[in-house]
């Protein structure tokens, strides 16, 4: 038998802290990204410069962020530069888009269609079908498998 029976020391162990189920999202960092600067679009975009503004908007992505307010403006601005950008340009605008720039801009599809406006879904529609020629099945299964949303 043990001598110390009563000890209650062990009881001061987190055994928390040992198990995987546990999981606790890291802390975000207070200078995280920001996304895309609306008044450079807008400039870009009364210039005429519609596909370098899609690329603009496509790499500043709050990917990583945890800030709604901001993944909602960002949404904001690139939508208003997808239904900027005429049916006629579209398949050139994908075509010079890298292979993660077309899973971001199919994060950004996917995320206007959950908010729909007036004339926005069949535009988005085309966007996706030229998004898909582009990159294929594995852009979607990418996307919707991905954990960091915009």
């Amino acid at each position: 038998m043990a001598k110390n029976t009563s000890s209650s020391a062990f009881r001061k162990i987190d055994i928390d802290q040992y198990n995987e189920d546990n999981f606790k999202e890291d802390e975000a960092e207070s200078s995280g990204p920001t996304g895309p600067d609306e008044g450079e679009i807008c400039a870009l975009l009364n210039q005429g410069r519609s596909i370098e503004a899609l690329k603009l908007v496509l790499n500043n992505a709050p990917i990583g962020s945890t800030n709604q307010q901001v993944k909602d403006n960002a949404l904001a601005v690139t939508l208003k530069v997808l239904l900027a950008i005429k049916s006629a340009q579209i398949e050139e605008a994908v075509g010079n888009l890298s292979r993660d720039d077309i899973d971001i801009l199919m994060k950004y599809i996917y995320r206007g269609f959950e908010y729909p406006s007036e004339g926005s879904s069949g535009h988005l529609l085309l966007w996706h079908e030229k998004a898909y020629n582009v990159g294929g099945s594995g852009c979607i299964v990418r996307v919707l498998s991905d954990r960091l949303r915009v």
